[in-house]
């Protein structure tokens, strides 16, 4: 993490700007406990079904975000958040541009 995010408010959107075509991922923390990444989807993008081996938190901050868990699509808007469970299949896919944080804790 660098210096300047450091002891002082920050709008956590304006971290990360939207690339046309792209995903775009900034990670903020990294510990050997866990991470905090911001990413920021254009419309028609997203990442494939995959899974990873500790529980996931995802806060859309911006936007809307279609996050489906175990073959359940769920659509997430700005404010809302969702959990995905270690070891289970999730994929993200963006309907319109948006942003989110996402925290894995590696514990």
């Amino acid at each position: 993490m660098s210096q300047e995010l450091k002891a002082r408010p920050i709008r956590v959107e304006d971290l990360i700007e939207y690339q046309n075509g792209a995903v775009v991922s900034k990670e903020i923390i990294r510990k050997g406990t866990g991470t905090v990444t911001i990413f920021a989807f254009d419309k028609g993008e997203g990442l494939s079904e995959h899974t990873a081996p500790f529980d996931a938190m995802v806060q859309v901050i911006d936007g809307k975000a279609e996050i489906t868990i175990s073959g359940n699509k769920n659509v997430l808007e700005k404010g809302d958040m969702i959990i995905m469970p270690a070891s289970e299949p999730h994929s993200l896919q963006a309907p319109e541009r948006f942003k989110m944080i996402l925290t894995m804790i590696r514990s």
